[in-house]
């Protein structure tokens, strides 16, 4: 059996840590990953993305062996994400799609859980709860931006003639029923 490699993404708001957590302690011998990308929005600042983001897969692929599930709470898909809707001085399309096919081709069952709200009310809620730091703004505005174009993103890969990645879309509007699906999904399995 291949390692479980579960990337969560999605706007802010959505649930991405409550997630990520049970995960961790749903999955068995698992690893749980935070990462925050890098602060600069200059030009410079693709560079550092794009450093960063090949060491991350130069290092999955090292971990390919080794009996462990890996979990993501955001990687290099946050960075499109971010570039296509302006927060980024630069365009990052070119270098996603160098790392989306390097991604391909790691020998992982890849699981691509957007998260995102049917009742887009509940990012008002939500974000005014939740305490958060100041790399991008947060608001609802943003937040319903980022949904509509993650669901675009994961249509794009789903329609990739090399994808390898299990794209699935989360409603988060209940922890519970959210729950419930990773449980299916994940056949149910405790730490």
């Amino acid at each position: 059996m291949k390692n479980k490699l579960i990337i969560v993404e999605g706007p802010q708001g959505t649930g991405k840590t409550t997630l990520t957590n049970y995960l961790r302690e749903k999955l068995s011998s698992s690893n749980l990953y935070r990462l925050s990308g890098q602060k600069d929005k200059s030009k410079k600042g693709k560079k550092y993305s794009y450093e960063m983001y090949s060491a991350l897969l130069d290092y999955l692929s090292k971990m390919q062996e080794i009996p462990m599930d890996l979990i993501f709470d955001r990687t290099f898909f946050t960075e499109e994400i971010y570039a296509r809707l302006g927060y980024k001085d630069y365009s990052f399309s070119d270098i996603y799609e160098e790392l989306l096919k390097k991604f391909n081709q790691l020998n992982y069952d890849k699981y691509l859980l957007i998260l995102y709200l049917k009742n887009t009310e509940l990012y008002r809620k939500r974000l005014e709860r939740d305490f958060h730091h100041n790399y991008q703004t947060f608001s609802i505005e943003n937040s319903e931006n980022q949904q509509q174009a993650y669901m675009i993103l994961g249509e794009e890969i789903m329609q990739n003639k090399e994808n390898t990645v299990k794209v699935i879309y989360l409603p988060m509007d209940d922890f519970e029923q959210a729950y419930n699906q990773i449980d299916h999904l994940f056949g149910g399995e405790d730490s």
